[in-house]
């Protein structure tokens, strides 16, 4: 059977720099043999801070935006033209933005395309060769779609406090599961944290190798110890003015009875079993905030399809936000926002004329 040209092209073998960054083609990756025994310990240490320089979602996005951009350029017959040829992206981000790029044939949004350029930065620079992303080519295209396609952010709900305290009453009191997630929903709102930083926190500094940060309590609050894009931060968290909503409360009393004292701070629990060593995933903290969502009734007015996508773990970060009547700069220290306009995007009252500038104008 005689293959045609569109066939074999699909059945070639791909070439060397479609292999996923850091799987044998990054400059600290080379064969074992082209360096002295000796510094092979070193070689490991170095793969290892090569990981450690992204966090694994975002490393798992770049990875799958890397598959996709050669997988387009096989398809189209474009192996033999150097991948970072600015002409080949520009082709790969209109086809991403006409549908072109995936077999669904759905468009990619704009923030999806500036993703998938940030991937091929990425896979480029482990790959040890040069890629301008702000070629005036590449910058020309990107405009264009901008300028045609680009559509307001959808955001996610914010939850509020009223809202937050309906979601606990949902949650078993006596139950370790209850405890948990009770400590998880008020420290992630009221520290106005990130879903991995949740659950990347640690009982004490230095505990674990795949720890982001740790807590320590005090008697009138809690410091959480960050580490983020940009370095180290301190979220202070205080006491809350009654129990039932006291995020230090909440946490210690799920550690006193999961009889945590070291380690992961969020771990499952496994039935019977009581709490294991785990620690929980990120994907927990957005499929917490949704299910008690949902349960306690938030945003009623809304279809049961509509809450689904309304809630995710980022509503408690914009809930602190929107909630917290306090000077915006303290606001933006909570979040670790470099400016305060990106606090701002994330202060999303749901009464939109509480503060009504044509009254306070005179009208």
């Amino acid at each position: 059977m005689v293959e045609t040209p569109a066939k074999a092209q699909e059945n070639a073998p791909p070439d060397a720099r479609e292999a996923l960054p850091g799987q044998g083609l990054a400059p600290m990756d080379e064969p074992s043999d082209a360096l002295p025994t000796h510094l092979a310990g070193l070689a490991d240490k170095a793969r290892d801070y090569v990981k450690a320089a992204s966090s694994q979602n975002t490393t798992r996005a770049y990875e799958a935006d890397w598959r996709h951009f050669n997988a387009w350029r096989r398809r189209q017959g474009l192996s033999h033209f150097p991948a970072n040829e600015p002409r080949i992206v520009g082709l790969y981000i209109t086809a991403c933005a006409s549908g072109a790029a995936s077999a669904d044939r759905k468009p990619n949004s704009v923030s999806t395309i500036e993703r998938r350029l940030s991937a091929l930065s990425w896979g480029f620079r482990q790959l040890g060769e040069n890629f301008d992303r702000k070629d005036k080519h590449i910058l020309a295209v990107l405009a264009g779609i901008k300028r045609t396609h680009a559509r307001p952010p959808t955001q996610k709900e914010a939850v509020l406090p009223e809202d937050l305290r309906a979601m606990l009453a949902t949650l078993e009191m006596g139950d370790l599961r209850g405890l948990r997630d009770r400590a998880l929903l008020l420290i992630g709102f009221a520290g106005g944290l990130r879903r991995s930083e949740i659950v990347g926190l640690d009982c004490g500094a230095k505990q674990t190798e795949d720890g982001s940060g740790w807590v320590e309590i005090f008697d009138k609050g809690l410091v959480v110890t960050l580490r983020g894009k940009t370095g180290w931060r301190e979220v202070e968290i205080g006491r809350g003015s009654t129990e039932a909503t006291c995020p230090v409360a909440a946490l210690q009393t799920w550690l006193k009875f999961a009889r945590i004292n070291h380690g992961p701070l969020f771990r499952r629990v496994a039935g019977a079993k009581g709490v294991g060593a785990d620690r929980l995933t990120d994907k927990h903290v957005a499929r917490l905030v949704k299910a008690t969502a949902l349960a306690a009734g938030v945003r009623g007015d809304l279809s049961e399809g509509e809450r689904k996508e309304k809630f995710s773990g980022h509503s408690l970060r914009a809930g602190l936000a929107s909630s917290a009547e306090v000077d915006e700069r303290y606001v933006q220290k909570q979040l670790g926002h470099a400016s305060a306009e990106m606090t701002r995007r994330y202060q999303r009252r749901r009464d939109r004329f509480r503060v009504n500038l044509t009254k306070a104008a005179g009208l």
